[in-house]
């Protein structure tokens, strides 16, 4: 009895110890994720995936990958090209231009705080930034370039394959390049702006204003219904009528979900700095936040998939500047992500 008394305690102290390891290896985890990639005030903590967790030179791999135009067939076009800092992250026109010239039917959607969404793309086709990278590399109106192709021209090159070696311990894979590109990605973060400081208790934050279309936001115009939580969306997709009265409308999301009611759906994008990344919605067709919100004060364009959520606001002018003026002002970060492009490998 004594003895299996002391081999009870024992198992019991060595499962104790086990479980302070491992609390100790996930703090300790947790506390290199955050010296590595710094999330601004009011932001969540990242959710990295299991099998790519960030370090800083993997960042600086993907952060070249990103700005290489190598990764397109005639070495024109980037990520950067359709996604530029100095544009909001995206690229200030109503569709991008890719691949000898050619456009899409969609304005090409921020980067800022992607690092959070649940899907991506306008429709939702990707469910990771991983999957997402690897789209505009191979798409032939964007980039161009098959994924063995572009994993040749990466490894062709010296500087790039040590680089891979380091980081992953093998030459460059399309899963590789997909995982330092996304967790580049991840570091294009936008938070501290004036509404979170306003929040933290600095009432002289926000402007009088600001401070009034804070309060419709949140309110009568009921714009927080869809674009909620910290990073100003949630990530759901909703038919607001844009584009709904086009000869041949875009479907959204139906062509990914296959369901109905997803016709003329769009995914809800982060409003964080929203005031640099105009032209707006997912057909680029307005060109200031003003023209955004006249659009929702008008209960957006009938069709038989209009959402619940929209409907005549009936705000008064001084009420849609009061709102423009919150999302201008009250949601631009102070310390805006604006990368630069590095000096690429040999």
């Amino acid at each position: 009895m004594a003895v299996a008394k002391h081999f009870r305690v024992t198992q019991a102290f060595l499962a104790s110890v086990a479980l302070i390891l491992v609390l100790m290896c996930s703090i300790s985890g947790v506390w290199a994720e955050e010296e590595v990639i710094k999330v601004p005030a009011g932001l969540p903590p990242i959710e990295f995936p299991e099998d790519n967790p960030p370090t800083a030179e993997k960042i600086a791999l993907g952060k070249q990958l990103y700005f290489d135009k190598r990764l397109s067939r005639d070495n024109t076009i980037s990520c950067a090209s359709c996604h530029a800092s100095e544009k909001g992250y995206s690229n200030a026109d109503q569709f991008a231009t890719g691949f000898k010239g050619q456009k899409g039917g969609r304005n090409s959607p921020t980067v800022i705080n992607a690092a959070y969404n649940r899907f991506h793309f306008w429709d939702g086709r990707a469910g990771s930034l991983e999957e997402q990278a690897l789209g505009p590399i191979a798409n032939p109106i964007e980039m161009n370039l098959t994924l063995k192709e572009a994993v040749d021209r990466i490894n062709a090159i010296p500087g790039y394959k040590k680089q891979f070696q380091k980081v992953f311990g093998s030459d460059a894979t399309a899963d590789t390049i997909a995982k330092a590109i996304a967790t580049y990605e991840r570091t294009i973060l936008s938070g501290d702006a004036p509404y979170d400081r306003f929040k933290a208790g600095d009432k002289k934050a926000l402007s009088e204003s600001a401070q009034r279309g804070m309060k419709l936001f949140f309110g009568k115009a009921s714009c927080s219904a869809c674009h909620a939580g910290p990073n100003f969306t949630d990530n759901a997709f909703h038919n607001i009528g844009v584009g709904m009265d086009a000869k041949k409308p875009d479907t959204g999301r139906k062509a990914v979900s296959k369901l109905g009611g997803d016709h003329g759906s769009f995914k809800t994008p982060t409003l964080r700095d929203i005031a640099r990344s105009a032209p707006y919605m997912h057909d680029g067709s307005m060109q200031t936040l003003k023209e955004v919100v006249e659009h929702y004060n008008k209960g957006g364009v009938p069709n038989e998939f209009l959402d619940e959520e929209i409907f005549k606001l009936n705000l008064s002018p001084q009420e849609v500047n009061d709102l423009v003026t919150f999302m201008k002002e009250g949601l631009a970060s102070s310390k805006y992500p604006e990368h630069k492009a590095p000096e690429l490998p040999k």
